[in-house]
């Protein structure tokens, strides 16, 4: 319940320091940097290295990149029967395909399966979320806004000068090996920090702005996000057998708000900004309601 209640508080935090204009609005890209740079880098080291090498390890990436295409697919079929824009199509292959897997997901499935589940849920934000928006992302916001060129140098450095992607691949080396005391306590302040500060940064990024025209892509966009992905999550992990913690973490993963980031990069292409933000606002908020009864389904 306090970690219900912590989300809950800080995000209406952060919601409110917008509405009044207490801080800057560089004040999100902050905090999202220092996300990025200190807080998940932190208790990646601090929880990746407890996992037990086996397949259990694999099966978030398998779920996270089988749910992403499976989902793309899916948009791309529901533009062309409804003939959406290529702007509006390019945004909804962003935040409706890429799920909020560490910002969100840390949180809200510690609160529900414990911290047994963290090395899952960064497995799948590292190397099934994250690898896909540095490569998929780029791609899908070059090809639709046509500003900007792909390249497989630029794809490639972003992926490996991305501080998590950097520690996820250090604490992988590390399995098994128990850190120092001090090294230990050093890393849980510092991976402490990111409950608290990704929450009122997603406070302070909440927009709910959207056009009478775009109700129905938005619409659209939150049941695939919200629904059919963790679905797709559920229907992949039965076919194969798999029923432990790694898969119980990925289906919850699957079903997490659309990511923030997303939405920014749709915006600065140019991909229906007020679509993109909004599917993103009312995707995080609803996902409160959505994950619940997805991780009553699963137990």
């Amino acid at each position: 319940m306090e970690n219900f209640a912590l989300i809950t508080l800080a995000i209406i935090v952060g919601y409110f320091l917008q509405r009044l204009n207490i801080f800057s609005k560089e004040t999100p890209t902050i905090l999202n940097q220092f996300i990025i740079y200190i807080s998940l880098p932190a208790i990646i080291l601090l929880q990746v290295p407890k996992l037990v090498f086996s397949f259990d390890v694999l099966i978030p990436t398998v779920v996270a990149w089988l749910v992403m295409g499976i989902s793309a697919v899916l948009v791309l079929i529901i533009s062309k029967l409804l003939s959406w824009s290529k702007e509006v199509t390019g945004s909804l292959m962003l935040v409706a395909i890429l799920t909020n897997s560490s910002i969100m997901g840390v949180p809200i499935i510690n609160a529900y399966l414990g911290s047994d589940a963290l090395p899952y849920v960064l497995i799948y934000d590292q190397l099934g979320t994250f690898i896909a928006l540095a490569t998929y992302g780029t791609f899908i916001a070059a090809y639709y806004s046509n500003k900007t060129e792909v390249n497989t140098k630029m794809i490639l450095t972003k992926i490996f000068t991305f501080p998590p992607f950097l520690s996820l691949i250090i604490a992988l080396c590390f399995l098994e090996v128990e850190f120092n005391p001090i090294l230990t306590t050093v890393l849980t302040s510092f991976a402490n920090t990111l409950i608290p500060v990704a929450l009122v940064a997603v406070g302070l990024q909440l927009q709910f702005k959207v056009p009478s025209h775009e109700i129905k892509p938005l619409s659209i966009a939150l049941a695939i996000k919200l629904i059919i992905a963790p679905l797709i999550a559920i229907i992949i992990t039965s076919l194969i057998g798999w029923d432990n913690m790694a898969s119980k973490a990925s289906i919850m993963e699957a079903g997490m708000a659309p990511m923030i980031t997303a939405g920014v990069i749709a915006s600065m292409a140019g991909l229906a900004p007020r679509l993109s933000t909004a599917v993103v606002g009312y995707g995080i908020i609803i996902s409160f309601l959505t994950t619940n009864i997805l991780f009553r389904i699963i137990a």
